[in-house]
């Protein structure tokens, strides 16, 4: 399951809630292995961001109110599909 939308807004969320630095100075080795564990708690995270249909402030509250190791790992999977956007973007 992927993210929906635009990717910028739910970055600007996990920046406003505080995830990006912790997540960048993490090792992401940990945080994969985490995901492939339980794939299922990342796609109800995911499901849950989709439904707030980008609203900013929205996904602020429902980031808030989830827990901080689950919101490492959707800053982690916003990282890189952003990065494969990229990827896609410069190739044509």
């Amino acid at each position: 399951m992927l993210l929906q939308g635009d990717l910028q807004s739910v970055f600007d969320a996990l920046y406003e809630v505080g995830a990006v630095d912790p997540m960048l100075k993490m090792d992401w080795h940990v945080l994969h292995e985490q995901v492939k564990k339980n794939p299922f708690q990342m796609e109800c995270v995911i499901r849950e961001i989709n439904s707030c249909r980008g609203d900013r402030d929205l996904m602020v509250m429902t980031l808030s109110k989830m827990d901080q190791n689950v919101v490492y790992l959707l800053a982690m999977e916003v990282a890189r599909e952003l990065a494969e956007f990229t990827d896609r973007e410069t190739l044509h």
